[in-house]
Order: C-alpha cells, then sequence, then structure tokens
C-alpha cells in the first residue's frame, strides 16, 4: 500500500506544480499563450477551473502526506 502512495503523492505534486505555473497573476490566462494580456477582476472560464483544480490537488497532496506518514 505504501507505494501506492508514493506514486499517488508523486503524481500529485506534479500535477500541482503545473497547475501553480498555470495561474498568472494580474493577468489572463490567455496571455500565456501569445493573447492581448486583458485584466478581469473575476476568475472566468478555465482560470477558474485551474484555481478550483489548484485548491483540490493542494488538499489531497495534504492528505496524501498525512497518510503516508500515517501508515
Amino acid at each position: 500500500m505504501k507505494p501506492i502512495l508514493i506514486i499517488a503523492q508523486i503524481i500529485v505534486s506534479i500535477l500541482l506544480i503545473i497547475a501553480i505555473l498555470l495561474q498568472q497573476k494580474g493577468q489572463a490566462l490567455g496571455s500565456s499563450f501569445g493573447g492581448s494580456g486583458e485584466f478581469y477582476a473575476t476568475k472566468r472560464g478555465i482560470e477558474k477551473k485551474i484555481f478550483w483544480a489548484t485548491i483540490v490537488l493542494g488538499i489531497l497532496f495534504i492528505g496524501l502526506s498525512l497518510s503516508n506518514l500515517l501508515v
């Protein structure tokens, strides 16, 4: 069971890093792919999904870390 938890934690950590790097403070997501870089006051569309995915992945990473300590 322990190797499965370690592999899951590695996968979640890689996904968490990718989700964090996709976010750019103060700029729209489109600007990272060559867009015009408009500023939105609220998160919309894919930015909102990446934001929530980052939160979920962070909580999952903490849960996996704690379960690795207990097993």
